[in-house]
């Protein structure tokens, strides 16, 4: 298991699903944590609940990415706790605003967009610089295999996911000459609140906890390689 004692993180999105299950792997492998969530109150909750448990220290910070002003506090009131910024893992994000083109509001557009995209672009630009004082870093999306693969009725989603993947990969060469490494997963379909839905219990879908193992499997790496995309499948698909 990694040893991350001394490794400070910011999980967006972290209060349930996927964001809870990485927050907790990587304070149970020693890295001290802040879980994001727009609901402070949740977020302080679950903190509180990860960290009856955990190796590293674990706090709750309310917050909306999709506000500049709040992602700036977020990141701030990080540094502050913690002494600094290691890992950055960008995983807030919605489904939603599906359907045909004509058919989706303009504010289900800004919804999804602003959330999946413009929200990690402004995690990463607060994230960016308390990195490159360390001289090290790990920034990690969560993206989805729509970014690779477009379906019906998901302009706004699969447009949000594959430019989440090209901002991610720009990213990884602007940044790698300062010492911090980036990578995106792009999971397939995850057993988790999708789309503001309570998980299916469905055997044949990925768990949270797969895409955490995938997390702490990426920090885990020397310093010398760099996994800058991983795509994660569930091994037996459900068909029909």
């Amino acid at each position: 298991m990694a040893n991350l004692a001394g490794r400070a993180a910011l999980v967006t999105g972290g209060s349930k699903g996927i964001g809870r299950a990485i927050a907790a792997s990587l304070a149970d492998a020693g890295a001290d944590v802040a879980l994001c969530s727009r609901n402070a109150r949740e977020a302080q909750r679950v903190a509180a609940e990860l960290a009856s448990s955990a190796v590293g220290r674990v706090v709750g910070i309310g917050g909306d990415v999709r506000k500049l002003d709040d992602v700036r506090k977020m990141v701030a009131q990080t540094v502050e706790r913690f002494e600094g910024l290691d890992i950055l893992v960008a995983n807030a994000g919605v489904g939603g605003g599906f359907g045909s083109v004509d058919e989706i509001t303009p504010e289900s557009w800004h919804h999804v967009i602003d959330t999946n995209l413009t929200g990690v672009y402004y995690c990463c630009h607060e994230a960016v610089p308390e990195m490159k004082k360390r001289g090290a870093g790990w920034i990690i999306t969560i993206g989805s295999l729509a970014g690779r693969y477009a379906f019906a009725g998901g302009t706004a989603y699969n447009a949000s996911k594959f430019g989440l993947l090209g901002f991610t990969e720009a990213l990884m060469l602007d940044v790698r000459d300062h010492g911090i490494r980036v990578s995106c997963i792009m999971p397939g379909t995850v057993d988790t609140h999708f789309n503001e839905k309570a998980p299916s219990g469905e055997s044949w879908k990925l768990a949270p906890s797969d895409v955490a193992r995938v997390v702490l499997q990426l920090v885990e790496h020397e310093d010398r390689s760099l996994p800058s995309r991983v795509e994660l499948r569930p091994s037996q698909p459900k068909r029909g």
